[in-house]
């Protein structure tokens, strides 16, 4: 028996790039199959950030795979988590989501030493994320 997801996140940033990327691989590797995943970007880039794969890579996650994509409608809708990585106003707003800005620096154009300390950032973001997710599934079951 296949048990649904506690959750759904969307991590947005405008290229989809760098730090929705590693936010995403992040959470993957950490929640497995217990909280869906997804990424976007308001006007995404071509590729991965090569300093963000090579960051993640030192700490086994490989995100070298993933390809940016496209924020869509859609992808907000079925999401109930939507945290925004500095996508501003390009991130449509729906009713009963929760929402989350986390304001980080952009590793855009910078080299792995100045990627890892943004990526042991969004490790820890994620480490509470998982909790406040893991913490509303567990109130949701007693009731």
């Amino acid at each position: 028996m296949t048990t649904a997801p506690a959750a759904s996140v969307l991590f947005v940033c405008i290229h989809n790039a760098g730090r929705s990327q590693m936010a995403a691989g992040f959470l993957r590797h950490l929640a497995g199959d217990r909280i869906e995943v997804r990424s976007a970007g308001s006007v995404p880039g071509d590729r991965v950030n090569p300093s963000a794969v090579a960051a993640m890579a030192e700490l086994g996650i490989d995100i070298s795979a993933q390809t940016p994509k496209v924020l869509t409608t859609e992808a907000v809708q079925a999401s109930d988590y939507v945290i925004t990585m500095g996508c501003g106003d390009a991130c449509p707003y729906f009713p009963g989501k929760h929402y989350l800005d986390w304001t980080l620096d952009d590793p855009a154009g910078q080299g792995v030493e100045a990627v890892r300390p943004i990526r042991d950032e969004i490790r820890g973001l994620i480490d509470g994320l998982i909790a406040e997710i893991d913490a509303k599934s567990a109130l949701s079951q007693e009731n």
